[in-house]
């Protein structure tokens, strides 16, 4: 299937409740994932997730969010006409006055081409090792090898943004 990039200027809004149910899109969200707003409103944000996607990635950012925490990750989407694209998404919770959760956001922009190589390669390892391992494996191997390197996870994804 073909790829539909982004163009610079672009930014992705979504909004969900505590479960991931869409409840707002942004019409760049509605475009480019090819479907209406009536399908995209009220569906599981998963909808969206490529099978390219490891595991891992989506643990790390419900851990995240669930603790008030913002984590930026590239994700490959799937449109609903097959086709997919690349976003560099930075999602965190949304807070009420008293500071409890009453859902999440996220934002999207176009990813660095060189940043979606690298990740490309990471994430079919880390699929392979969930395939066979699960989840928890792909997770160990991720950090591992952000341990060798010297840096975090935050550190890393920003690191191949520029």
């Amino acid at each position: 299937m073909m790829e539909v990039k982004l163009n610079e200027d672009d930014f992705i809004v979504s909004k969900t409740d505590l479960k991931g149910i869409i409840t707002y899109g942004n019409q760049i969200f509605i475009n480019i994932s090819g479907y209406s707003e009536k399908e995209l409103l009220g569906a599981p944000h998963n909808i969206l997730r490529h099978s390219d996607m490891p595991s891992v990635v989506f643990k790390l950012l419900w851990q995240r969010i669930q603790n008030k925490d913002t984590i930026s990750a590239y994700v490959k989407n799937l449109r609903k006409d097959g086709q997919f694209y690349w976003v560099y998404a930075s999602a965190t919770a949304s807070l009420d006055e008293e500071g409890n959760i009453i859902g999440y956001y996220s934002v999207r922009r176009k990813p660095q081409d060189e940043a979606v190589k690298v990740v490309e390669q990471l994430y079919k390892k880390l699929l392979e090792i969930e395939k066979k391992d699960g989840v928890e494996s792909s997770e160990k191997y991720l950090f591992d090898i952000l341990d060798e390197k010297g840096i975090g996870y935050d550190e890393f994804i920003i690191s191949i943004q520029k």
